[in-house]
């Protein structure tokens, strides 16, 4: 293990802005339920906690109770249009000439998320992501999901460094840095509910343009 520091980030909401796919995809099953769709924004509100418990705020959001094999039918019907490649999801303005510039400066990058492992790779692959990344952590790594630390500190001990600056987007990105007693770079931009205030950071920025010298200060100061 080496004393480097890595970067770590998040995928949904902080690389990409994957929520106009996860909308689609809930309400064509719910189309084929013939049960009522739900809104964009209630669909972006439930990102972040893996696809199973989207699913159970989906169910509850259509007055369904959470049965258990109910809940695994529509979980696998939603995984059927889940698993294809993205149509409507997009990159973050500025993630590839900001990645780009990262890997130029030596850093180790991961990545970390509970979003399943084959839209996971699907998204990489598509979006050209993959090359930058050399360990990556989804929903079936580990038995844990975030923000249990232990799929971060999986992909740190992948990586084989000592320290990691986690970039995410949301409170679950944010509680998964501070039980992992790492720092946590706040991108403004994706799907949290909460005040920037009243999450826990040690840097904030709203578009990936500063991210590079953002990383390069926050190196400087552990330096120092």
């Amino acid at each position: 293990m080496t004393a480097q520091t890595a970067l770590i980030f998040d995928l949904d909401g902080t690389l990409i802005d994957s929520a106009p796919d996860l909308h689609h995809a809930a309400n064509t099953v719910l189309r084929h339920e013939n049960l009522p769709e739900i809104s964009f924004e209630q669909a972006r509100s439930f990102i972040g906690k893996g696809a199973p418990v989207l699913i159970s705020r989906v169910m509850q959001a259509v007055g369904l109770p959470e049965d258990p094999a109910e809940h695994a039918r529509l979980l696998a019907l939603f995984m059927r249009e889940y698993d294809k490649p993205p149509a409507l999801t997009r990159l973050y303005p500025g993630v590839m000439d900001a990645l780009a510039r990262l890997r130029a400066m030596g850093l180790p990058m991961g990545l970390c998320t509970n979003k399943p492992a084959r839209p996971t790779h699907i998204a990489l692959d598509h979006f050209g992501l993959a090359p930058f990344l050399s360990a990556v952590a989804c929903a079936e790594t580990l038995p844990q999901r975030k923000p249990d630390p232990a799929p971060l500190r999986h992909v740190l001990a992948e990586l084989g460094t000592a320290s990691a600056l986690y970039v995410g987007d949301s409170e679950v990105d944010a509680e998964t840095a501070q039980r992992a007693g790492l720092p946590f770079a706040l991108y403004t931009e994706g799907y949290r509910h909460t005040a920037v205030a009243d999450l826990p950071h040690a840097h904030v920025f709203d578009h990936f343009d500063a991210l590079p010298d953002l990383v390069a200060r926050h190196l400087r100061e552990r330096a120092a």
